[in-house]
């Protein structure tokens, strides 16, 4: 089998890939500095130029306090007519100088360092198989790659770029971490929004009749938001910060509460627009005020996303494993371009576990897996 020829010949280039993502690793890039980001881009590129080939052509859009989004498109073999978008974030969590007590270290089958699972290994897994299809003479459809450094500030800057990139058609691949080994192909829709209640201020012993707690509002229009929440549909509302008030004798004036929203479909995130839209106090005198909105859409399993999972399952097959399809709480970039209507494919990234945590940890093996994954499933698109 052609795919099987891939497979060995990542397997022949394991200690490179290792070394690779290890070095990617080294170039620290939390999502809130600009000049660190320039500098792991700068590196990427430089990398993934020597590795795979400079792009047929090249977009960057630059942005201020995020790092910058580029996009690469990456030519067809001959007698390929189809295309490929491809969604990499380069951006972290991890602050500048976490590596100072938490150095790239590898114990058996695992590769432990800030990013490597969410999601560094993802692009050098995406990489390694273009170079396999290159070494091995084996088709690849057009692929644009899509790089952005500010996915996990939930991509302000980078969205529209994003879906621009995407639009033209064609199916996305999101090397974003697997689900215990599993792909992607559902997440919930994200909403993000914060409460501000206003009251009115008077000495809590002397005259507490004379004003109205921001407080008191606040705690009863929590209670009416967590139970919106709708478990057997998967809709959930989390407040996960309460601000308020002055002094413990001054009834409070005002009042804040941040509400995080995950919803699996659009006619729950409907539902929600019209529960925070009827949100009132129960003084009058007091008003309460929202801001924020939906970060993500929901990313919906489409038929057509359906119908990618079939290929990327008959891929696998050749390859010798049983791939695994699941449905995550957790947003990512593919929310927009599923949202477009397009076939998205999650997960495609790195085995492992820890995403956000200090045991953020990647397989070896996975790696090499599922990067022969990524270039039976190119072949397969071509």
């Amino acid at each position: 089998m052609t795919r099987d020829r891939a497979h060995d010949w990542i397997d022949t280039n394991r200690s490179n890939l290792v070394a690779d993502l290890a070095e990617y690793i080294d170039h620290e890039t939390p999502s809130d500095d600009p000049e660190l980001l320039q500098q792991g881009l700068a590196w990427i590129e430089g990398w993934l130029t020597a590795l795979i080939g400079a792009p047929v052509e090249r977009q960057a859009f630059s942005t201020s306090g995020f790092g910058d989004t580029v996009v690469w498109d990456l030519p067809p073999t001959e007698g390929s007519h189809k295309s490929v978008s491809v969604l990499c974030h380069y951006d972290t969590v991890w602050d500048a100088g976490t590596l100072t007590n938490w150095p790239v270290a590898i114990d058996g089958d695992r590769l432990t360092g800030p990013g490597a699972f969410d999601m560094k290994g993802g692009l050098i897994q995406f990489a390694w198989a273009v170079a396999a299809l290159k070494a091995c003479g084996l088709p690849n459809p057009a692929i644009r790659l899509v790089l952005n450094g500010d996915e996990e500030v939930g991509s302000p800057s980078s969205r529209q770029i994003i879906e621009r990139a995407v639009s033209g058609g064609g199916p996305v691949l999101v090397f974003e971490s697997a689900a215990n080994g599993a792909v992607k192909t559902a997440r919930k829709g994200v909403g993000i929004f914060t409460i501000d209640v206003t009251g009115i201020e008077a000495h809590a012993g002397l005259d507490p009749l004379a004003g109205t707690s921001a407080i008191d509002e606040i705690a009863r229009i929590v209670l009416k938001l967590h139970s919106a929440s709708d478990h057997a549909l998967g809709t959930t509302l989390n407040v996960g910060t309460i601000s308020g008030g002055s002094r413990t004798n001054v009834t409070a004036g005002h009042a804040t509460a941040e509400l995080d929203v995950r919803v699996t479909s659009n006619s729950e995130a409907n539902r929600i627009d019209a529960v925070l839209g009827g949100l009132t106090t129960a003084d009058s005198r007091a008003t309460v005020a929202i801001t924020g909105g939906w970060n993500r859409p929901v990313m919906e399993r489409s038929a057509a996303t359906g119908e990618l999972f079939k290929v990327a399952y008959s891929t696998a097959a050749v390859l010798g494993f049983e791939l695994r399809e699941v449905s995550v709480g957790g947003a990512s970039d593919g929310n927009f371009a599923a949202a477009l209507g397009l076939p998205v494919l999650d997960g495609l990234g790195p085995v492992g576990s820890g995403a956000h945590a200090r045991h953020e940890w990647i397989s070896i093996d996975g790696m090499v897996e599922r990067t022969a994954l990524a270039a039976g499933l190119l072949v397969a698109l071509a």
